[in-house]
């Protein structure tokens, strides 16, 4: 199975998308859409910048969807890219889940733009720009990394662990003071930090205020379109079944172990693919392997 991953906040720099946008006209429709319904100019930013206001998240989060979205244009349309062949799922890093829906037609792009704008400016409300912080953590695992949050004083305020993206990448965010903190004790014990280029800190409870605004704007959201059944329609294959696929036997405990959960049960095959046969076939190897004490 492969996903088609949108990315997130962070990704944002001032000129992105400036070729694409020289070269296809589909890409400055995109980018004059995204500029009407706002009724401001975010190509400009997107484009010109300055990085100060590119920054500012009610900016960075239409102008990373309208570059987002461009080039999926570019390869669906222009170079005639079939994606529902190549992917399973739509999806997105944070802020890219929302690319991922106006990708798969379940929302449509001048929605999204809106929705994103008005969350954006909730999200600022919720923490001035320059009152909260997010940095990387590279190098250490969350049991690790949780010792030294310990560390920091709770009169600096929030630090919280807002994404545990893999054993060797953590993302903290909360109160600028305290992620100043944390940045400094662990410079002190040789571990690197990188600084996000955000205005706000995501993913932390500072953000409830936000959720809260968003939940309340019954009359912003009677503006938007109600959300669409994806025009994207994948074609799922049971890789069990394909063409030179491996053979279901409870002797080939490397399959086996493929399609088994972390708590010992077969995968479900919504997840998996997989299909009734073959998923059949599989449980009563799974079994077979456990009475021989194989897996």
């Amino acid at each position: 199975m492969k996903a088609l991953i949108f990315p997130g906040q962070g990704s944002q720099s001032v000129g992105m998308g400036q070729e694409l946008y020289k070269n296809f006209d589909l890409v400055k429709k995109v980018f004059k859409d995204a500029d009407e319904k706002l009724n401001y100019p975010i190509s400009k930013i997107i484009l010109d910048g300055p990085e100060a206001e590119l920054k500012l998240t009610e900016n960075t989060q239409p102008a990373i969807l309208t570059v987002s979205y461009s080039i999926f244009k570019i390869i669906t349309e222009e170079f005639n890219i079939d994606l529902k062949k190549g992917f399973t799922f739509f999806a997105g890093h944070s802020l890219g889940e929302y690319s991922a829906l106006v990708a798969s037609g379940s929302l449509s792009f001048t929605d999204a733009i809106l929705l994103l704008h008005q969350r954006g400016k909730f999200m600022q409300d919720a923490v001035p720009d320059g009152k909260g912080s997010m940095i990387a953590v590279m190098g250490l695992n969350l049991k690790d990394l949780n010792k030294f949050i310990k560390e920091i004083s709770n009169s600096k305020g929030v630090c919280e662990v807002a994404n545990d993206n893999s054993n060797s990448q953590i993302i903290l965010s909360g109160d600028k003071s305290a992620i100043d903190e944390i940045s400094e004790i662990l410079k002190k014990n040789k571990k690197k930090t990188i600084p996000l280029p955000v205005s706000a800190p995501f993913h932390c409870s500072l953000m409830k205020p936000a959720a809260r605004n968003m939940e309340k704007s019954g009359g912003f959201s009677n503006k938007l379109s109600l959300f669409q059944k994806p025009e994207m329609r994948f074609k799922r294959s049971c890789p069990l079944s394909i063409k030179n696929a491996p053979e279901v036997d409870y002797k080939n405990i490397k399959l086996i172990k493929k399609y088994i959960s972390d708590t010992g049960k077969i995968l479900p095959s919504r997840i998996t693919s997989i299909s009734q046969s073959k998923q059949r076939e599989l449980s009563l190897a799974i079994k077979r392997a456990k009475i021989l004490g194989l897996v």
